[in-house]
This record gives C-alpha cells, sequence and structure tokens, in this order.
C-alpha cells in the first residue's frame, strides 16, 4: 500500500479549507497513494476564537463533505479526516470520516476527549461511545484513531487484536514544552505496543506542531514533516507486518485480558 499523510493550516472558512483537502486528494492520487490522511477539524480555525471550529460545524451531508465526496468520486483513494458534526444545544462532536468513491465508507466519535494541558474539549464535544471501526484498503486493515486517543494504549491494542495492521490518526497537537517529544515518543511507542504501522497527520497552525509521520512496526519513522505544510508518502506492507509480529510477538506474549471500554 502507498500511504500519504498531509498537513496544513487550518484556515477561518470552511470553503478554503475544503479546497486544501481537495487539493491534497488530487495529489495524493496522482502520486498513486491508496490511503490519504488528514488532520483533525478541519472545517475552521482561528487563533483568538478557539470555539470556532464547534460553531462552524457541518453535518456529514453538508457542503464541505460534499466537496470532497465530488473529488472522491475521480479516483480510488480512501481519505481520512475529522469534523465536527452538530449534536445539540450549540455542542459537536469530534467525527473522523473515511471517504472512498463519494461515499463515506466508515465514521468513528473520537473516544478521548483533550481534558489536558489546561485546555478543555469536553466543554463543548460529545465523547463518543465506541469503539472505532477497521477498514480494509489495499488488503491491509486500518484502525481509526483521533489525536489524544494516542496516549491511551488501550485504544491502538484493542485495534491491532481485531486485525488492524495500520493505525491512522489524524490530529490537532498543540504546542507546549515538550510536546514535540510526546508525539514522536506515544507514535513509535504506539507502533511498538501493537507492532502496526501508525500514519498520523497534525494540523500545523500557529497552535499546533505539525510533525505528521508515517512510522513503521519497529517504530521507525519512514517519512516525517516538520511544521510547514506538506504531504509526505511512503510504502508499507502486510508482509513487513508480518516479519515483525514473528520476530516480536507482543501481540501474542501478552499476559493481560484485551482492554475492554468502560
Amino acid at each position: 500500500m502507498k500511504i500519504a499523510v498531509g498537513q496544513f493550516a487550518v484556515a477561518p472558512q470552511w470553503r478554503e479549507n475544503a479546497l486544501t483537502c481537495v487539493e491534497m486528494m488530487t495529489k495524493a492520487a496522482e502520486q498513486g497513494a491508496d490511503l490519504l490522511v488528514l488532520p483533525e477539524a478541519l472545517l475552521a480555525r482561528e487563533d483568538n476564537d478557539p470555539d470556532l471550529s464547534v460553531k462552524s460545524a457541518q453535518s456529514p451531508e453538508g457542503d464541505y463533505m460534499r466537496m470532497l465526496r465530488e473529488e472522491s468520486l475521480k479516483n480510488a483513494l480512501t481519505t481520512l479526516l475529522t469534523i465536527h458534526v452538530p449534536t445539540t444545544g450549540g455542542r459537536a462532536a469530534n467525527t473522523l470520516l473515511a471517504l472512498r468513491g463519494g461515499e463515506i465508507i466508515a465514521q468513528y466519535q473520537k473516544l478521548h476527549l483533550y481534558d489536558a494541558f489546561s485546555v478543555q474539549e469536553s466543554r463543548l464535544v460529545d465523547a463518543g461511545e465506541s469503539i472505532p471501526p477497521l477498514i480494509e484498503v489495499a488488503g491491509m486493515k486500518v484502525g481509526l484513531m483521533t489525536c489524544y486517543d494516542l496516549r491511551f494504549p488501550e485504544l491502538a491494542l484493542s485495534l491491532a487484536l481485531a486485525g488492524a495492521e495500520v493505525l491512522a490518526l489524524p490530529a490537532a497537537w498543540v504546542r507546549g514544552p515538550h510536546k514535540e517529544h510526546h508525539w514522536a515518543t506515544l507514535l513509535a511507542a504506539r507502533a511498538l505496543d501493537t507492532t502496526c504501522y501508525v500514519a498520523a497527520a497534525g494540523e500545523c497552525g500557529n497552535k499546533n506542531i505539525g510533525h505528521s509521520r508515517v512510522v513503521d512496526p519497529l517504530g521507525v519513522t519512514l517519512a516525517g514533516a516538520a511544521q510547514s505544510p506538506d504531504l509526505i508518502f511512503a510504502d508499507i506492507s502486510s508482509q513487513r507486518v508480518a516479519q515483525v509480529r514473528e520476530k516480536l510477538p507482543v501481540l501474542k506474549n501478552r499476559r493481560f485480558a484485551a482492554p475492554r471500554l468502560l
């Protein structure tokens, strides 16, 4: 499988962001990618208005996704991203959407809300109640995660035990002391915990770090971006996952029961 990971700085206007996503989809497809992972919360962002993503919430049937659906009809690319979807009374769900062939083939409502480092995502966002699904892309099983989920190894392990070979993670990793180190360490750790590839897309605006990466099942970075808009690529394979799991059978050797959602 050829995987693409895109990062950009989300603008205050949803239409500009949709056009950026369409451009990245076009470029990824032209380069022969099977899977494109884009960042988290791509409707709208404003440095002076932390609630703009929720205020701008749209249904998956809304104009934002309509533009991406139209582009998706042109190729066989599978695209992952998250938008805020309205729920009730000015609230929203941070929802990961998997798009292919002009259709949304899977959805996942973010389980772990970012109530940390002086941020309280749950103030306006409703947490999900279900473990995300696996999707199949180019013969490989892909597990879905979103941003802060990365800090919770139980979710990654659940997906690996269900058959995931790749963990895909849209994110908007907030800047702060040592946060780049946290990001890099956790991406490698989740790859090693699960012997999965990890493909993580980070928003790269003023408040978020960027640093999108593709990490192999032994924690080695195959492709990485810095802090500017970028589109990176890596070739991955089921054979590599099988080879690593033969040498490092942590999924078989574990002595604890499989994680269970509370």
